[in-house]
């Protein structure tokens, strides 16, 4: 079934047909190819300077929600229509990842730049990084006013660091006051409206929409709690099972992995571990995917409504991956591509006409966000911050000596047995993981190899590639503190 899309206009994606050689045609006057380039020119120096009125920025933050879960990037069931209107209005990155995947950490690691080596959340408590060294804090100071509606996990909320903030999440259905039920995603929606609404017409905004969907409920026996509307749209749909979705791959995990007591597994167990179960919560958990895209395109439209989107950045990511099922895991956390890859979007109406519906190869990562919106804001970027700033990429430039490698880490939560910590090396090529509390090494060459299926540790071909990436290792270890 095909979901209703909400009415805002895309942006033109086709380029002008050009037929000129010259920077003038026949007969004196400018060709079309020369208006065009200069066209284009300035809008790149435009959107670089940062010139004119400060830009509005929302920043549509969704929980457990990994890179292909999109129509376009190739999902054939989820249904996304008003993301995937926003990726033809922008510039989608198809190889954006994070540095922790697990959602306090990687929340804060967007707020701060920083990886979690330096701001200091290692699972779900508040980061040490100061406050004015922040992406909301430094758009406040600057003028902004700034709203959060939704999740947090980092630690208390600071309500009094931000113009509006509202913090939940945990559950899919929350008790309001009169002793009624409203889904947390409707909630974020009307939070997200009441902010658009009510904010100062004076002052340019941040709103972060932060969804607790499609994040599982857990300890619930259904996981995902989706809203009824949702249905229809998946009314007898069948979800494809994922190819390493076997025993043979849970086989050639690490031996701490496949151990039952390990909570990946666990919530495998609770959520894929019969056909049946598995259609039943894949099924619920696009629901979910599906209606926080319904949220993403009523504030679309509302912004379009008060004439605010053609000054408005609208940036759609997640805070990590999520397994459906692969190798028997479950969630997150491990450096597994399913875990650590998630979806990128920016649309930012300054970019030049040709940039609306392109995509980037280029290796993005969360930290680089506050960089790049703090750049886009016309604000000095702090020397605390690690990422890169985006904004060169977005206008398609290519960048000289633009990362091509990236260090992965992962605290250990509550025990060895629970959720063991983990490093990697991630590069254009090889993956490099390392398990320090059981010390165990995998390799895997990704191009050749992109489910992650050949663990080439043991391969004496790979002995001069380890030994680099061994190396490499320890570098960009040390430069994540």
């Amino acid at each position: 079934m095909t979901l209703p899309l909400l009415e805002f206009q895309a942006a033109g994606s086709h380029d002008d047909e050009l037929r000129a050689s010259g920077p003038r045609s026949q007969g004196g006057r400018p060709s079309v190819r020369w208006l065009v380039l200069l066209a284009l020119l300035a809008g790149v120096l435009r959107l670089d300077a940062g010139e004119g009125k400060p830009p509005n920025i929302v920043l549509l933050y969704a929980d457990d929600w990994r890179h292909d879960t999109l129509g376009c990037a190739g999902n054939p069931t989820v249904k996304t229509p008003h993301l995937d209107l926003l990726a033809t209005q922008g510039v989608r990155f198809t190889n954006a990842m994070v540095t922790t995947a697990i959602c306090g950490v990687s929340r804060a690691s967007l707020l701060t730049g920083q990886w979690m080596s330096r701001h200091g959340n290692s699972s779900f408590a508040a980061f040490t990084t100061p406050w004015a060294q922040t992406l909301p804090g430094l758009l406040r100071a600057n003028g902004y006013w700034v709203g959060h509606v939704g999740k947090w996990h980092c630690g208390k909320f600071p309500a009094e660091k931000f113009d509006v903030g509202k913090a939940y999440s945990g559950k899919h259905w929350m008790k309001e006051p009169d002793g009624s039920e409203v889904h947390v995603t409707a909630k974020n929606q009307a939070d997200a409206l009441d902010f658009l609404r009510t904010r100062p017409a004076d002052k340019p905004f941040f709103l972060t929409v932060a969804f607790f969907a499609p994040h599982a409920e857990d300890g619930h026996p259904d996981q995902f709690r989706p809203q009824a509307f949702s249905a229809e749209w998946y009314a007898g749909v069948t979800v494809p099972v994922p190819p390493t979705a076997n025993p043979a791959a849970t086989a050639k995990l690490p031996l701490f992995l496949q151990d039952p007591r390990n909570e990946s597994r666990k919530r495998w167990s609770q959520r894929f571990d019969t056909p049946e179960k598995f259609q039943r919560m894949m099924v619920n958990y696009y629901r979910l995917c599906s209606e926080v895209d319904a949220t993403c395109g009523a504030v679309l439209a509302d912004l379009k409504k008060r004439g605010l989107d053609d000054n408005t950045i609208v940036v759609f990511t997640g805070d990590n991956g999520y397994f459906h099922g692969e190798k028997g895991l479950a969630d997150k956390w491990y450096p597994y591509e399913e875990s650590i890859r998630v979806p990128l979007i920016i649309r930012d109406p300054r970019l030049p006409a040709p940039r609306a519906g392109a995509t980037s190869t280029a290796m993005a990562l969360n930290v680089d966000l506050a960089p790049t919106l703090l750049a886009a804001a016309n604000i000095q970027v702090p020397a605390t911050m690690q990422g890169q700033d985006l904004t060169p990429l977005l206008n398609g430039r290519t960048v000289d000596g633009w990362r091509t490698e990236f260090f992965y880490e992962h605290a250990i939560i509550k025990s060895v047995d629970f959720i063991p910590a983990s490093q990697a090396l991630v590069t254009s090529r090889m993956k490099y993981l390392f398990w320090p509390d059981h010390q165990v090494e995998e390799l895997f060459d990704l191009p050749a190899d992109p489910r992650e299926e050949h663990n080439l540790i043991a391969d004496p071909a790979q002995v001069d590639a380890l030994t680099t990436l061994r190396q490499r290792f320890t570098v960009v270890q040390a430069a994540a503190r």
